[in-house]
């Protein structure tokens, strides 16, 4: 899961997946990063860690990391909160196969829309981000048939 900061909606999104993934028992990672290093080691924006909670997840074991080249390598699936991110990753992925690992968020909620998960840093809105992403991390289950 990458946004920009990986302090407001990656982190969120990474929290989601992973209560989904606990709940039913998949044995996959998840982990969430920024194209960005402006708050590398830091916890995820207060107001993430507070609409988390307030849907009964923690996020406090979360701390802000940039993406690297190697996580195109590693994971199956990186997923974008917005094209700018998604140009971004692809910028540093080193073949097709690696970028056509990169995804929308939205885009499983919305397909071929390219719609983006609006960034609340500044205008607020994180319970409409929480909802909307859940959302997509729901559809993005549900195409890889893990739920109904």
């Amino acid at each position: 899961m990458v946004c920009l900061g990986n302090i407001c909606r990656s982190p969120l999104a990474h929290g989601i997946l992973k209560a989904k993934i606990k709940k039913r028992n998949l044995d996959w990672e998840v982990d969430s990063a920024g194209t960005s290093s402006w708050h590398a080691g830091n916890l995820p924006d207060s107001r993430s860690i507070e609409i988390a909670y307030s849907n009964g997840i923690d996020i406090t074991d979360q701390r802000s990391r940039p993406i690297v080249a190697a996580d195109l390598e590693f994971f199956d699936l990186i997923v974008a909160m917005d094209s700018a991110n998604y140009n971004d990753i692809c910028a540093i992925a080193k073949n097709e196969a690696e970028k056509n690992k990169v995804k929308l968020l939205l885009n499983y909620a919305y397909p071929s829309e390219n719609r983006a998960v609006p960034d609340p840093y500044y205008h607020g809105g994180f319970q409409s981000v929480y909802d909307m992403i859940e959302l997509s991390i729901d559809e993005m289950l549900k195409k890889y048939n893990k739920i109904d």
